[in-house]
């Protein structure tokens, strides 16, 4: 007991952790996201349930630096270059957000003869999303470089800016006293805070880290990170900034150093117990007793707003010229309230203010739609890739599709070429191997600000999204020899996949993925080869182990291939040897080689050499067959061919495209 006096939260804390632990391991059991348990928990413990936390001073402190914590993570995962690359997406998507939701939310006020001011107030309420659910979900999934969650980015890194102007309007909407001068000043120290972190990021900080970790100082290094983030965050603070961007910015300054993964690492642990207790201080604001005597209200008003921030979300990212596909899973996802809602709402009920102008009413309701949005968050992420795909297959389709213009390279006939899609870091190395050996290519990239970029540096592309078929028809899909898929998009691949092996069978396809475990389903769609980011990570690391301990190179290759052939067959190297595999297989005087699949169900199955008359007819010769482990050379003309036998064939690039069908399998099938 002398301990609970000597630590008076205590019990608090032991309740919160208890509950939380308890409910969180229900929900993994039940297939549900932790953010989800954390929500449900901090319901459970709060003041207007249980009671077991029922001074939430220190819960709130705790919740406050987990914010801060997922804010860095997140600017360390991230760099300034990516943030340059978004630009049009953070002022024009997020914007037109922010805007639009506000005057959409004041158009209907007034039809209940709200005032204008209030009306302001509450448009400002709903015109946040939760920084801290939406982008630690696309973290935990990995999703963070998917063209969805760097839209959601851009659009969740102008409301935390808008945030600082909200907080300040709101003293003026509630009629007291605030310059115009006041106002301007505060952002013109947000503006200075922004370029100062620009600074110590490019100069400074990585050689400060540079020191400390020579010092080989584990627990040093970590303090210096900690000393940065809030730091940072202090400075946003004396600024007015929001605590979140500030965050934010702080991680952006470690990210241009070497050094950013390793403090990534070290901060973890500690934004994961912060974290949670974030999740849960939101789940103790819900007083159930609302949910229950106004059910039908609540979830009249969260319908609404979700239909509300979709639309216009997605509008917005249209505008911009990103498919409809992109901007509707975009727009779901942003569709709830934010956490830094609930800042401006106690700054606006200290002021006198109430969201609709209904007073306790109000602000309980708009708490309690807040809370049943969050916790719906993670639904609503799973749903966008879905809402997107089926909004793609209606006339919304064209839409978002403005013409960007076709490169010189693109309008040129182009044959034998390499179709790259996804102009990231992969695709860029690619391109650049490519451009160097004078190998033809073109890019299909949907982000309109990279198309831009190439265009200026002379670089073939192709603004749409490679999911479409008139998109690959554009890149030359029926005489291209390969397409390489180098996004980082899990929901687009197989779709591409699947439209491009039926447009070209003779098409190789090399897919990159994260996981191991997408092997066997893309390779199933009909994808030659397939990286996984996983594995080639696990043969690195064992590479480099198996060396330091002087283990022979071809002992080390031996390991490597068995590894491969365990767990994937067709793979049969890295991602630097996929760019070699390109490279070979040019042939002089417009003869091209291609390994071609015979796939179960297609013409060519079952059927021998002289029934294709591939010879004959297409003026193509079989240089060799693989059959399992076996290659047949020079085959004769009674040779059958089964279902798996990989066909190299020399020829012209429209001679291919010309005898597509003998390869080609029914979509259908």
């Amino acid at each position: 007991m002398a301990l609970a006096v000597g630590l008076p939260f205590l019990n608090e804390l032991v309740a919160l952790f208890l509950v939380s632990v308890g409910i969180a391991y229900l929900c993994y059991r039940l297939n549900l996201v932790p953010i989800v348990g954390f929500l449900i928990a901090g319901v459970i413990i709060g003041p207007n349930a249980l009671a077991l936390v029922p001074d939430q001073e220190l819960v709130d402190i705790l919740a406050e630096i987990g914010v801060i914590l997922l804010l860095f993570t997140i600017g360390i995962e991230f760099s300034l270059e990516k943030l340059n690359r978004i630009r049009k997406a953070i002022i024009i998507g997020g914007g037109f957000q922010v805007a639009v939701t506000t005057l959409a939310v004041v158009g209907l006020l007034s039809f209940f003869e709200v005032s204008l001011n209030t009306s302001i107030y509450t448009g400002f309420l709903v015109a946040l999303s939760s920084t801290a659910i939406v982008l630690g979900l696309f973290a935990q999934r990995k999703e963070t470089d998917t063209p969805t969650g760097q839209l959601s980015l851009a659009v969740l890194i102008f409301q935390d800016l808008a945030i600082v102007v909200m907080v300040l309007l709101v003293p003026i909407l509630a009629g007291q006293s605030e310059s115009g001068y006041d106002v301007l000043w505060i952002l013109g120290k947000a503006v200075l805070l922004i370029l100062v972190v620009i600074i110590l990021a490019r100069r400074i900080v990585p050689w400060i880290l540079e020191k400390v970790a020579k010092t080989r100082s584990q627990e040093l290094f970590l303090l210096t990170v900690v000393a940065f983030c809030f730091g940072t965050v202090a400075l946003s603070s004396m600024a007015n900034v929001s605590l979140a961007l500030g965050a934010f910015l702080a991680g952006l300054v470690v990210s241009e150093s070497e050094f950013s993964e390793q403090a990534l690492s070290e901060i973890l642990p500690l934004r994961t117990i912060f974290n949670a207790v974030f999740f849960v201080s939101v789940g103790m604001l819900l007083d159930l007793s609302y949910v229950i005597e106004y059910p039908l209200l609540l979830l009249g008003i969260a319908a609404f707003v979700i239909l509300l921030k979709l639309v216009i979300t997605s509008a917005g990212l249209l505008t911009l010229g990103y498919p409809v596909r992109i901007a509707a899973a975009s727009g779901l996802a942003l569709a709830q309230i934010g956490e830094f809602s609930f800042v401006l709402e106690r700054a606006g009920r200290a002021a006198g203010m109430s969201p609709a102008g209904t007073g306790e009413l109000g602000s309980q309701i708009f708490i309690a739609v807040s809370v049943l949005l969050m916790i719906g968050t993670p639904f609503m992420l799973n749903a966008g890739p879905k809402l997107g795909e089926l909004l793609s297959r209606t006339p919304l389709d064209k839409l978002g599709q403005e013409s960007k213009g076709e490169s010189k390279e693109s309008q040129k006939s182009l044959e034998d070429h390499v179709i790259i899609v996804g102009y990231g870091p992969a695709g860029r190395h690619l391109e650049q191997v490519l451009h160097e050996t004078g190998i033809p290519y073109v890019i299909i990239e949907m982000n309109p600000d990279s198309v831009e970029e190439m265009r200026a540096n002379e670089i073939p592309a192709i603004y749409g999204d490679a999911g479409r078929i008139h998109i690959l028809e554009k890149a030359g899909i029926d005489k291209a020899k390969m397409l390489v898929i180098a996004t980082n998009d899990p929901s687009t691949s197989p779709r591409i996949i699947r439209i491009a092996r039926h447009q070209n069978p003779t098409l190789q396809i090399i897919v990159r993925t994260r996981y191991l475990s997408d092997v066997d389903q893309l390779e199933s769609l009909g994808a030659d080869n397939v990286i996984p980011e996983e594995m080639e990570t696990t043969v690195r690391i064992f590479s480099q182990v198996l060396g330091a301990y002087r283990v022979p190179q071809d002992e080390i290759e031996d390991h490597i291939k068995t590894l491969r052939a365990h767990d994937y067959e067709i793979l049969r190297g890295s991602v630097q040897e996929a760019h070699l595999m390109v490279l070979q297989g040019l042939d002089d005087e417009g003869l091209h080689t291609r390994a071609v699949v015979v796939r179960e169900g297609a013409p060519a199955a079952e059927k021998t050499l002289q029934e294709l008359q591939l010879r004959n007819k297409y003026n193509l010769t079989v240089l060799a067959v693989k059959r399992d482990d076996r290659t047949i050379g020079n085959p004769a003309g009674d040779f059958k061919l089964h279902s798996g036998d990989r066909l190299v064939m020399v020829g012209l690039a429209e001679r291919f495209a010309e005898c597509a069908e003998l390869f080609r399998v029914s979509q259908g099938g």
